[in-house]
């Protein structure tokens, strides 16, 4: 039995059905009662709980052998730093004294110590975290997500353009979330002595400006890239219901970001393209409207 934390995330969802269509028998954890009917469909198993329920948490952990685990984002209304970091803790707690034989966790590229900066320092907590327990575990680090850009498609096709934070030619290493999803499905049914950090992009890196091509492409209009200023980026945010805590922390995370850390080299390369990705949001909103 395999048990897949965030079972109905982008990531979490492609691993339970990469497994399940492998034959695998799989439980998948969700918070929403709601959508156990449609995973229940396929094959899995559904465990209602909430990843702060150390108790609970652990007792599903104790159904299975491996399990995929990440950290949920926290309500952008909240102390998002303070709030993940509560739950990597509860994640860390719950497997312990589980029986899991293996675990598969998600973080991400750059992440590194320190203290107010969003993902990259809650999530080397969670590698620390692993690091220092006795399961065996690999450790995804994921580039970011194509799905980041999902909020845009609204203004882009009422106003034709895309605003970014980002420079408008940086190339990041970017991923689809399903190219991540099969690689952890991959990783959980390896052999328990294969373990270690995993870095995941997809097949080249892009910019904001090849967002922005791919948009106009699938629309078939011209799209145009609107940075916002560096001074600006805590306003910005706060616009989006951030709270200050929040704000402060998501910009920091965004310079170290903007500033081009250095990435490996040598990433495990998924196959599905920004264009690909985008198009796909497109015509799955044309679909829905």
């Amino acid at each position: 039995m395999y048990i897949v934390v965030g079972g109905t995330g982008h990531v979490g969802s492609t691993v339970a059905q990469t497994l399940l269509d492998a034959g695998e028998a799989v439980t998948v954890v969700t918070r929403d009662r709601e959508k156990a009917g449609a995973w229940q469909q396929r094959g899995a198993e559904v465990a209602v709980a909430d990843v702060h329920d150390v108790a609970s948490l652990r007792e599903v952990f104790r159904r299975g052998k491996r399990a995929f685990i990440l950290n949920p984002n926290a309500d952008i209304s909240s102390d998002t730093d303070r709030e993940e970091r509560e739950t990597v803790r509860c994640l860390l707690e719950a497997i312990e004294g589980s029986g899991l034989e293996k675990v598969v966790a998600q973080s991400t590229l750059g992440a590194q110590p320190g203290k107010q900066c969003g993902d990259l320092n809650v999530l080397y907590d969670l590698e620390v975290g692993l690091r220092n327990q006795p399961i065996p575990a690999s450790v995804i680090h994921a580039a970011y997500y194509y799905s980041n850009w999902d909020t845009m498609l609204e203004p882009v096709m009422k106003d034709g353009v895309l605003s970014t934070m980002l420079p408008a030619e940086l190339k990041l290493p970017m991923v689809a979330p399903e190219d991540l999803g099969r690689v952890a499905a991959r990783l959980l049914q390896a052999p328990i002595e294969q373990i270690g950090v995993y870095p995941v992009e997809g097949p080249e890196r892009n910019s904001p400006n090849d967002v922005a091509a791919a948009f106009a492409a699938a629309l078939g209009r011209a799209v145009r890239v609107d940075v916002i200023p560096r001074q600006s980026w805590e306003d910005a945010y706060r616009s989006l219901g951030f709270s200050d805590a929040a704000a402060r922390s998501y910009a920091r995370m965004t310079a170290l970001t903007a500033d081009g850390p250095e990435y490996p080299e040598d990433p495990i390369r998924g196959s599905i393209s920004l264009q690909t990705y985008i198009g796909k949001l497109v015509a799955a909103h044309r679909d829905a409207s």
